[in-house]
């Protein structure tokens, strides 16, 4: 807990699920938390939450398909708290497909979101961490980006890509930056709500009920990270339900 205290950790998607069960575990532990999302009204009871509760918080509206939102986001840790020791980028969106669907729009954004997103996120923090001297990345994959499945294809490409950045980024970094990839298994949130071909939705509304984790599980796996010495850096984490196959 002692590495975690007075951090000043910035994170992406901290709206729901594992963005907001990781912002109320660290803000808990000490660090002072930086949140964006696109849904402010969600960032605002989450924001109440944690000053409640006697933590230290600031956010703002953050489409991390928008460069800008993520330098913005930076620069607000940057200017509430002089310092940013972390950067989760966390941020997803799945709507998954056949890919016989043609389903364009989706895989467009599922590139926007869930790829571009983290190389903004890079854009944003690189430089800042560079200067000064220290930093550490954070960054969301799935068990997707180890393998793929029917239906899963274009998410799974983007969480491939998440982890082959993530490691060149790490390979690249020097001995002043750490780099973690973090890779959920299946996590009970709202994720597949974001699934309209019925078929698909109701065989993942089935095996979520069964035997997803609470993201708090996933929380946990990120302040692990967090909280090693400077000198260790925890590089990949998959965390999934002990009955997913």
């Amino acid at each position: 807990m002692q590495e975690i205290e007075n951090k000043v950790i910035a994170i992406t998607g901290a709206g729901g699920g594992i963005g907001a069960a990781t912002a109320l575990l660290l803000a808990e532990r000490g660090a002072k938390v930086v949140l964006g999302d696109l849904n402010t009204d969600a960032l605002g009871a989450l924001a109440t939450r944690i000053t409640d509760a006697g933590g230290d918080v600031a956010f703002v509206r953050t489409d991390v398909t928008r460069q800008q939102d993520l330098a913005d986001l930076v620069t607000l840790a940057r200017e509430c708290y002089g310092k940013l020791d972390v950067l989760v980028s966390n941020a997803g969106v799945g709507p998954i497909f056949p890919l016989d669907d043609l389903r364009v729009t989706e895989w467009e954004l599922m590139i926007d979101v869930n790829l571009k997103g983290v190389l903004y996120g890079i854009a944003a923090a690189l430089p800042v961490f560079r200067e000064q001297g220290f930093g550490q990345f954070v960054n969301t994959a799935s068990t997707a980006a180890y393998t793929t499945v029917p239906n899963q294809a274009v998410y799974s490409g983007t969480k491939y890509a998440v982890r082959a950045i993530s490691e060149g980024l790490r390979k690249e970094a020097g001995e002043n930056l750490r780099v973690t990839i973090v890779s959920p298994g299946f996590v009970r949130t709202s994720f597949v709500e974001a699934v309209d071909n019925p078929e698909v939705r109701a065989q993942l509304i089935e095996a979520r009920d069964k035997f997803a984790v609470e993201p708090e599980a996933i929380a946990r796996a990120i302040a692990f990270a967090i909280e090693q010495p400077d000198d260790v850096d925890v590089n990949e984490l998959i965390v999934r339900p002990t009955a997913q196959a």
